[in-house]
This record gives C-alpha cells, structure tokens and sequence, in this order.
C-alpha cells in the first residue's frame, strides 16, 4: 500500500515538473507576455497530490497499467477522456487529462454521491444496466450472428443490435472521445451486469467519431467477458498491447467509408 502511494505521488510530481519547465521555457513565454510570471500548480494536480497523499486506499490498477494509459494522455490531453466506472483512481484520471474533459459513467448512484461529495470536481453520471453476466453467452452469438451488429456502425442510438447501449447519458453520444476506459459496470458474479454491452457500445463510439482514431482501455481484460467480447467487438486487429489486467486498442474512424469490415 506504502509503495503504490509513493508510486502514485512520483507521477503526480514528474507532471508537475513537466508543467513548471514548459511553462519556463523561452517559447512558452513569448507566447504568454500578458500571463503572471508566477507560475502556478493547476488546482486539479493540487488537490490530486493532497488527495493521493493523504488516503489509505489503494486504487485498483497497477503502476505498469497505468502507464499505458498515461502514455497516450500524455501525447493526446488535454483531450476527451471517457471513463466506464468511478473509483479511487478517477481524480488521477481526471488530473492528468488537465485542461481536458473526463467524464465517468457509474451504475451506483450511493458510491457516486460518496466518491463526488470527496471530489466535487468530478463528472460523473449515474447510469442502471439491464444486463446480467450470466446472458453473456448469448449475447456475444447474437453479436456475431446478427447482421444488425456488424452492419449499422453509426450513433449507437440508432443501432438496431441488441448490445447497444440506446439510453445512456446525452455526453456519451454527443461527444468525440479520445480515449474510452472500461472499467465497470460490475462483473465479478452471475447476477452483475456484467459490460458485454459497454464493449459493444464502445466500440461503435469509436467507430462514428468524425475522422482519426480512439484509444480504448479493457481492464480485466483476462475475465472470460472482457476477452471475448472485446476480441470480437473491438477487434483483435485492433490491439496495440497488453500488460497484465489492462487490453489497449486503436480503433479508426468509420465515417469516411475506408474501412468496409468491422474488424480487420
């Protein structure tokens, strides 16, 4: 618990000094003469440091982990950052996509009020799942079987598939997400939602972005769920690597007509 603090708190400093030397550095000035000489710490990293330096708990991914994702953030915030689950490590999150837009999507509303009344900085939405893991068989051969899954790969609002999410959050939909983290809703058990749908769902987002690619994070990727459902719905051309817990893909844009397959 002592080492991921400490772990925890080295990242947060080095984005620290990352910001400082930018902010010093000749060309950052000549662009900036009217702003303060004084430089700073962005209040999102402040209260991550003090909020990181001062819990007991333990987020759930590991430092390897985090680092994938931290790597894309670094060449892509500020940016638009989608998060499938609320947690311990959401303020992070939210921190190192500084001056971007982090939104989280969590099926608990009791944790949602608890973990916002912590960090009202957060953007969360409450969001019920009507699935159950138990229907995940089922769900993936109508996935692969029906042609309504893998034909009409535009806004999931109007997909006819029945792994589409048609209902969450408007911010889901109305934005161009950079990047997706799935991590909920809840899957340990036979009576949990389960996030067959997630996947699926997630998966047509980046698809129907206007043009480039997403960046999608699977954690738990080594559940027989996130395995499967994330092979055949993000595709496993689509898979930049792996470490641990955590499944990276790049899914391009659909929207131009190039790509014809759903998956490569």
């Amino acid at each position: 618990m002592i080492l991921n603090k400490l772990i925890l708190s080295c990242i947060f400093f080095i984005f620290l000094l990352y910001l400082i030397l930018r902010a010093n550095s000749p060309s950052f000035k000549l662009k900036n003469l009217s702003i303060s000489s004084c430089n700073k710490i962005p209040p999102s990293l402040a209260e991550s440091i003090l909020h990181y330096a001062t819990t007991n708990k333990t987020i759930q991914q590991k430092h390897d982990e985090i680092s994938i994702t931290l790597n894309v953030l670094e060449k892509k915030s500020p940016c638009n950052f989608l998060v499938f689950g609320l947690g311990l490590d959401s303020l992070m999150w939210s921190s190192l996509n500084h001056n971007g837009r982090t939104v989280f999507i969590e099926e608990n509303i009791h944790w949602i009020q608890k973990i916002t009344k912590e960090v009202p900085s957060l953007e969360a939405y409450h969001y019920i799942y009507d699935t159950r893991l138990d229907q995940a068989p089922e769900l993936l051969s109508i996935g692969k079987r029906e042609d309504s899954c893998k034909k009409n790969l535009g806004d999931p609002r109007n997909s006819k598939c029945p792994l589409a999410l048609t209902n969450m959050p408007k911010e889901v939909y109305e934005i161009e997400w950079d990047l997706i983290m799935i991590d909920a809703p809840t899957g340990s058990f036979y009576n949990l939602p389960g996030r067959m749908k997630v996947i699926y769902t997630v998966g047509l987002l980046a698809r129907n972005r206007e043009n480039g690619e997403t960046d999608v994070f699977v954690h738990d990727c080594k559940r027989y769920v996130e395995d499967k459902f994330s092979r055949n719905f993000l595709c496993e051309g689509y898979i930049r690597g792996q470490v641990r817990n955590l499944r990276h893909f790049t899914i391009p844009s659909y929207r131009s007509g190039l790509v014809k397959s759903f998956c490569p």
